[in-house]
């Protein structure tokens, strides 16, 4: 068999030249996106997106969103099935891997033919033998330290093609948009509802122990450092049971 070159690491390939269909690809996902908006979190948000990629995508058979926390854990959202689970957990147990790269490069990978990539060559073997012949990972996102990727796979070699790149590139910059605005909400509406969690709690201790706000504040966290507990689970406990996590013996000092 002829010994296949070796490509620079993440390379983009030249896109084609198809205008029109990128409108049209681009209207369909602008679409996709809009109906996915009323899902309840990122985690849809994303299976909606890695089901497009595998409609829209040439070549593509299996996909999920690899998401590395810390720039060493690595894990699978919305996997299509149990090979995108086991591909991530070979990049995490070799370190090396198109997503990997792909996440941490801000690039996109295409690996046309796993039994003869170079690049990864311990991780292309094992991923080979797993079922995954060609690769093509996109980068999503970038928080931090924490980087997602999507992850398209094909179980034929040479399988990818400049299009499936192309097009792969729409539905990646459509779900980070989505995602982050999905994200963006979810927090937003977290903190509404920690605020009035808290607020609950003081208005508790409030009443309870003829105190002033400030002073319920202090008592909410005293009550935090001396069990170890996050302040929200705090006032959430006392919410629903009416106790204090500690008890209470240290809030009526707090009106002297």
């Amino acid at each position: 068999m002829t010994e296949q070159p070796i490509v620079d690491r993440g390379m983009p390939s030249a896109h084609f030249s198809g205008v029109g269909r990128e409108r049209d690809l681009a209207t369909e996902l602008a679409e996709v996106a809009r109906s996915l908006q009323q899902e309840p979190d990122g985690d849809a948000i994303l299976e909606g997106f890695v089901h497009a990629a595998l409609e829209l995508v040439p070549g593509a058979d299996e996909g999920s969103v690899s998401v590395v926390l810390g720039r060493k854990n690595v894990g699978s959202r919305a996997p299509s099935s149990d090979l995108p689970r086991r591909i991530d957990a070979l990049q995490m147990e070799t370190g090396e891997g198109p997503c990997l790269e792909a996440a941490y490069e801000h690039r996109t990978i295409r690996v046309p033919d796993m039994g003869a990539e170079q690049r990864w060559p311990h991780f292309a073997r094992r991923a080979t033998e797993a079922g995954a012949r060609g690769m093509l990972s996109i980068q999503l996102w970038v928080k931090g330290d924490d980087l997602g990727a999507l992850n398209l796979y094909s179980y034929e070699a040479d399988a990818f093609t400049d299009e499936s790149e192309a097009v792969g590139l729409l539905v990646a910059t459509h779900a980070s948009v989505a995602f982050a605005e999905a994200e963006e909400s979810r927090q937003l509406k977290e903190a509404v509802h920690s605020r009035d969690l808290i607020g609950q709690a003081k208005g508790i201790l409030m009443e309870r122990h003829k105190i002033t706000g400030p002073q319920a504040f202090i008592a909410l966290s005293l009550a935090s450092q001396r069990t170890n507990t996050k302040l929200l689970k705090v006032a959430d406990h006392l919410v629903r049971s009416g106790d204090l996590l500690g008890g209470d013996p240290s809030v009526p000092d707090l009106s002297r």
